[in-house]
Protein backbone atom coordinates (compact mmCIF):
# COMPACT_ATOMS: atom_id res chain seq x y z
CA UNK A 1 0.00 0.00 0.00
CA UNK A 2 1.74 3.05 1.52
CA UNK A 3 5.82 2.58 2.05
CA UNK A 4 8.36 4.33 4.11
CA UNK A 5 10.28 6.83 1.98
CA UNK A 6 13.46 5.95 3.27
CA UNK A 7 13.33 1.90 4.61
CA UNK A 8 10.48 0.91 2.06
CA UNK A 9 8.62 -0.78 4.23
CA UNK A 10 4.83 -1.36 4.29
CA UNK A 11 3.44 1.19 6.83
CA UNK A 12 -0.26 0.61 8.28
CA UNK A 13 -2.78 2.47 8.91
CA UNK A 14 -2.01 4.44 11.90
CA UNK A 15 0.62 6.39 10.23
CA UNK A 16 -2.17 8.02 7.44
CA UNK A 17 -3.92 11.37 7.87
CA UNK A 18 -2.75 12.44 11.93
CA UNK A 19 -1.49 15.82 11.91
CA UNK A 20 1.24 15.68 13.75
CA UNK A 21 4.04 13.78 12.57
CA UNK A 22 5.00 10.33 13.24
CA UNK A 23 8.10 8.34 13.17
CA UNK A 24 8.64 4.99 11.21
CA UNK A 25 8.96 1.97 13.53
CA UNK A 26 11.91 0.14 11.79
CA UNK A 27 13.73 3.19 10.83
CA UNK A 28 12.63 5.82 13.02
CA UNK A 29 12.30 8.46 9.66
CA UNK A 30 9.72 11.54 10.61
CA UNK A 31 6.78 11.25 8.36
CA UNK A 32 3.38 12.93 7.78
CA UNK A 33 1.37 10.77 5.43
CA UNK A 34 -1.90 11.92 3.87
CA UNK A 35 -3.89 9.55 1.58
CA UNK A 36 -8.06 9.45 0.53
CA UNK A 37 -9.79 7.74 2.59
CA UNK A 38 -10.95 5.29 -0.08
CA UNK A 39 -7.01 3.98 0.54
CA UNK A 40 -7.98 1.51 3.39
CA UNK A 41 -12.01 1.25 3.13
CA UNK A 42 -13.31 -2.45 1.98
CA UNK A 43 -13.76 -2.95 -1.10
CA UNK A 44 -17.63 -2.99 -2.15
CA UNK A 45 -19.51 -4.73 -4.83
CA UNK A 46 -19.63 -8.25 -5.88
CA UNK A 47 -16.70 -10.20 -7.61
CA UNK A 48 -17.55 -12.19 -10.60
CA UNK A 49 -18.48 -15.53 -11.12
CA UNK A 50 -16.47 -18.42 -12.14
CA UNK A 51 -17.53 -20.34 -14.92
CA UNK A 52 -19.01 -23.17 -13.08
CA UNK A 53 -20.09 -25.85 -15.79
CA UNK A 54 -18.37 -25.66 -19.51
CA UNK A 55 -21.62 -25.39 -20.57
CA UNK A 56 -23.10 -22.09 -19.09
CA UNK A 57 -22.60 -19.02 -21.04
CA UNK A 58 -19.51 -16.95 -20.41
CA UNK A 59 -18.66 -13.36 -19.93
CA UNK A 60 -18.14 -11.75 -23.55
CA UNK A 61 -14.83 -9.56 -22.48
CA UNK A 62 -14.05 -12.75 -19.40
CA UNK A 63 -14.34 -15.85 -20.67
CA UNK A 64 -13.52 -17.69 -17.83
CA UNK A 65 -16.50 -15.76 -15.91
CA UNK A 66 -20.02 -16.69 -15.67
CA UNK A 67 -22.42 -14.38 -17.47
CA UNK A 68 -25.17 -12.57 -15.44
CA UNK A 69 -26.63 -10.59 -17.58
CA UNK A 70 -27.04 -9.38 -21.59
CA UNK A 71 -26.44 -5.92 -22.69
CA UNK A 72 -29.41 -4.10 -23.34
CA UNK A 73 -28.01 -2.55 -26.42
CA UNK A 74 -25.79 -5.17 -28.18
CA UNK A 75 -27.02 -8.16 -26.18
CA UNK A 76 -23.49 -9.65 -25.28
CA UNK A 77 -23.35 -11.55 -22.14
CA UNK A 78 -21.70 -9.78 -19.12
CA UNK A 79 -20.30 -11.29 -16.16
CA UNK A 80 -21.05 -9.32 -12.71
CA UNK A 81 -18.12 -7.41 -12.99
CA UNK A 82 -18.74 -5.88 -16.71
CA UNK A 83 -22.67 -5.64 -15.90
CA UNK A 84 -22.83 -1.35 -15.71
CA UNK A 85 -26.88 -0.92 -14.20
CA UNK A 86 -27.60 2.78 -15.85
CA UNK A 87 -30.61 3.83 -15.23
CA UNK A 88 -32.39 0.41 -15.08
CA UNK A 89 -30.37 -0.82 -18.00
CA UNK A 90 -27.70 -3.11 -18.41
CA UNK A 91 -24.74 -2.13 -20.70
CA UNK A 92 -21.62 -3.10 -21.28
CA UNK A 93 -18.21 -0.94 -21.53
CA UNK A 94 -18.34 -0.84 -24.98
CA UNK A 95 -21.78 0.48 -25.32
CA UNK A 96 -21.01 2.55 -22.61
CA UNK A 97 -17.94 4.43 -24.52
CA UNK A 98 -20.06 4.45 -27.74
CA UNK A 99 -23.16 5.70 -25.84
CA UNK A 100 -20.89 8.33 -24.44
CA UNK A 101 -19.21 9.31 -27.55
CA UNK A 102 -22.26 9.43 -30.05
CA UNK A 103 -24.23 11.33 -26.90
CA UNK A 104 -26.95 8.72 -27.07
CA UNK A 105 -26.68 8.18 -23.36
CA UNK A 106 -28.17 10.74 -21.70
CA UNK A 107 -27.64 10.00 -18.13
CA UNK A 108 -23.79 9.98 -19.23
CA UNK A 109 -24.04 13.89 -19.81
CA UNK A 110 -21.59 15.68 -17.96
CA UNK A 111 -21.74 19.51 -19.53
CA UNK A 112 -24.81 21.06 -21.10
CA UNK A 113 -25.44 24.81 -23.07
CA UNK A 114 -26.71 26.81 -20.18
CA UNK A 115 -29.38 29.12 -22.70
CA UNK A 116 -30.44 30.67 -20.05
CA UNK A 117 -26.89 32.47 -19.51
CA UNK A 118 -26.42 33.23 -22.74
CA UNK A 119 -29.75 34.98 -22.79
CA UNK A 120 -28.80 36.76 -19.89
CA UNK A 121 -25.46 37.88 -21.48
CA UNK A 122 -26.84 38.60 -25.02
CA UNK A 123 -29.40 41.26 -22.99
CA UNK A 124 -26.85 42.98 -20.81
CA UNK A 125 -23.78 43.08 -22.63
CA UNK A 126 -25.20 44.85 -25.56
CA UNK A 127 -26.28 48.20 -23.41
CA UNK A 128 -22.50 48.98 -23.16
CA UNK A 129 -22.89 49.36 -26.70
CA UNK A 130 -26.35 50.27 -27.23
CA UNK A 131 -26.49 49.75 -31.37
CA UNK A 132 -25.86 46.09 -30.99
CA UNK A 133 -29.49 45.65 -28.88
CA UNK A 134 -31.61 46.20 -32.04
CA UNK A 135 -29.74 42.52 -33.33
CA UNK A 136 -29.51 41.45 -29.53
CA UNK A 137 -32.76 41.83 -28.15
CA UNK A 138 -34.83 40.08 -30.79
CA UNK A 139 -32.68 37.01 -30.30
CA UNK A 140 -32.91 36.56 -26.41
CA UNK A 141 -36.54 36.61 -26.74
CA UNK A 142 -35.74 33.64 -29.03
CA UNK A 143 -33.63 31.96 -27.11
CA UNK A 144 -35.96 32.46 -24.28
CA UNK A 145 -39.36 31.17 -26.17
CA UNK A 146 -36.96 28.42 -27.99
CA UNK A 147 -35.11 26.69 -24.96
CA UNK A 148 -37.76 27.84 -21.60
CA UNK A 149 -37.92 23.43 -21.34
CA UNK A 150 -34.62 22.50 -22.78
CA UNK A 151 -33.02 21.31 -19.53
CA UNK A 152 -30.68 23.70 -17.76
CA UNK A 153 -27.55 22.96 -15.56
CA UNK A 154 -27.17 19.24 -14.89
CA UNK A 155 -27.60 20.79 -11.65
CA UNK A 156 -31.45 22.28 -11.09
CA UNK A 157 -32.06 25.63 -11.97
CA UNK A 158 -35.13 28.09 -12.25
CA UNK A 159 -36.20 30.08 -14.90
CA UNK A 160 -34.89 33.86 -13.50
CA UNK A 161 -32.32 34.14 -15.66
CA UNK A 162 -34.37 33.87 -18.54
CA UNK A 163 -36.91 36.11 -17.08
CA UNK A 164 -34.07 38.66 -16.37
CA UNK A 165 -33.00 38.78 -20.14
CA UNK A 166 -36.92 38.70 -21.44
CA UNK A 167 -37.04 41.48 -19.06
CA UNK A 168 -34.69 43.82 -20.48
CA UNK A 169 -34.24 42.95 -24.01
CA UNK A 170 -38.65 44.00 -23.98
CA UNK A 171 -37.04 47.54 -22.50
CA UNK A 172 -34.15 47.60 -25.47
CA UNK A 173 -37.22 46.39 -28.23
CA UNK A 174 -39.26 49.11 -25.87
CA UNK A 175 -36.63 51.87 -26.23
CA UNK A 176 -35.98 51.20 -29.78
CA UNK A 177 -39.35 51.76 -30.55
CA UNK A 178 -39.36 55.08 -29.02
CA UNK A 179 -36.46 55.73 -30.80
CA UNK A 180 -38.24 55.55 -34.05
CA UNK A 181 -41.48 56.67 -33.21
CA UNK A 182 -39.58 59.95 -31.88
CA UNK A 183 -37.21 60.10 -35.31
CA UNK A 184 -40.27 59.58 -37.78
CA UNK A 185 -42.38 61.99 -35.69
CA UNK A 186 -39.31 64.96 -35.78
CA UNK A 187 -38.42 63.95 -39.55
CA UNK A 188 -42.01 64.90 -40.43
CA UNK A 189 -42.33 68.52 -38.46
CA UNK A 190 -39.33 69.59 -40.35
Amino acid sequence: MVDCPVCHSTLDETYFNIREETYCAKCSAQLQVYTFPALYRPLEGKPAEPLLIPEEASCFYHSQKKAVQACSYCGRFLCSLCDVDLGGEHLCPKCIESGKQKKKLKSLENRRVLYDDIALSLSILPMLLFYFTILTAPLVLFLTIRYWNAPSSIVRRTKVRFLIASLFALLQIGGWAALTFFLINAWKWR
